[in-house]
């Protein structure tokens, strides 16, 4: 299964959510990540490199802008926020129906809040946020077998 993390900038949250369920090494699982708006080659926010290697994630990213082979690649888009979720589903129709929130496809509901331009423990808020989502849609969609937790 193609997953694909969807957030405006892919500097904080969907760049997070990429390295957090890539760590979980989870078999025939392939994790991406793409922006919006992404400043396209700019490094992850030095914030998201610091909760995650606090966290024993090593992980290395450049932004990238959501494209229609990113699009075509994955068996489901996740993003941050319902206004996210919206916007693929009119620049990509053909991906709408697989095209959901991180919240939703976990089988919870809300959005995750962006962290920009925050504080280091507003990325550690977000962190435990995503974290526990990716944990639930592992448990609730039974996704492979898992290396990680």
């Amino acid at each position: 299964m193609n997953i694909l993390f969807v957030c405006t900038g892919n500097t904080c949250r969907s760049p997070m959510a990429e390295a957090i369920l890539k760590a979980k090494q989870l078999t025939g699982i392939e994790v991406e990540s793409a922006g919006l708006f992404a400043p396209e080659g700019e490094d992850t926010s030095v914030h998201t490199y610091e909760v995650l290697k606090e966290n024993g994630i090593d992980f290395r990213h450049h932004a990238r802008n959501l494209s229609e082979n990113l699009a075509g690649w994955a068996d489901v888009i996740l993003t941050m926020t319902s206004g996210h979720k919206q916007a693929v589903a009119a620049r990509y129709p053909h991906a709408r129906n697989k095209t959901f929130t991180i919240a939703e496809y976990a089988g919870s509901s809300g959005d995750v809040p962006d962290p920009y331009g925050g504080s280091l423990d507003a990325y550690r808020e977000t962190y435990q946020q995503l974290h526990a989502l990716i944990n639930r849609l592992i448990k609730n969609r039974k996704m492979g077998n898992q290396g990680r937790v």
